[in-house]
C-alpha cells in the first residue's frame, strides 16, 4: 500500500508558477507508474501527466492542455513526486492529486491508479 500527501498548492496570478510536491510512503516507487490528475469545480477528474516505472521505455505522457507548461519529476530515493507548473492560467484552477499505480505503465485513465492523495488546491486568479 502507498500513502500520498500533496503540498504546494495555493493562489497564483495568471502567468505565475507553482511547484506541487507529493510525499509517498509505504511503497517503493521505482517499479510504479506515477502521475498527477486534477479536478475543477463541476468537472470530471482530468489526467495531467504520468511517468512509467524505472526502465519503462514509454515516454512521459502529458495532457495536451499542459504540454510545454507542466513538467513532472520524481526522486525515487526520497519517495517524492513533483509537478512544476509555469504560465498558469485560470483554466488550470483545480484540486490536484498525485497518483501511484501498481504497475509500470503510464496511463491517462484514472482507474489505472490504485493510490491517490487527498489533493491540493491550485487557484489561478488575478
Amino acid at each position: 500500500q502507498a500513502q500520498l500527501a500533496e503540498s504546494g498548492g495555493g493562489l497564483v496570478q495568471p502567468g505565475g508558477s507553482l511547484r506541487l510536491s507529493c510525499e509517498a510512503s509505504g511503497r517503493t516507487l521505482s517499479s510504479a507508474a506515477t502521475g498527477w490528475f486534477r479536478q475543477a469545480p463541476g468537472k470530471e477528474r482530468e489526467f495531467v501527466a504520468a511517468s512509467g516505472g524505472v526502465g519503462w521505455s514509454e515516454p512521459t505522457k502529458y495532457a495536451d492542455s499542459v504540454k510545454g507548461r507542466f513538467t513532472i519529476s520524481r526522486d525515487i530515493e526520497k519517495k517524492m513526486l513533483y509537478l512544476q507548473m509555469v504560465n498558469l492560467q485560470p483554466g488550470d484552477t483545480a484540486v490536484y492529486y498525485c497518483v501511484v499505480s501498481d504497475g509500470p505503465i503510464p496511463q491517462p485513465m484514472a482507474g489505472s491508479y490504485a493510490y491517490w492523495g487527498q489533493g491540493t488546491q491550485v487557484t489561478v486568479s488575478s
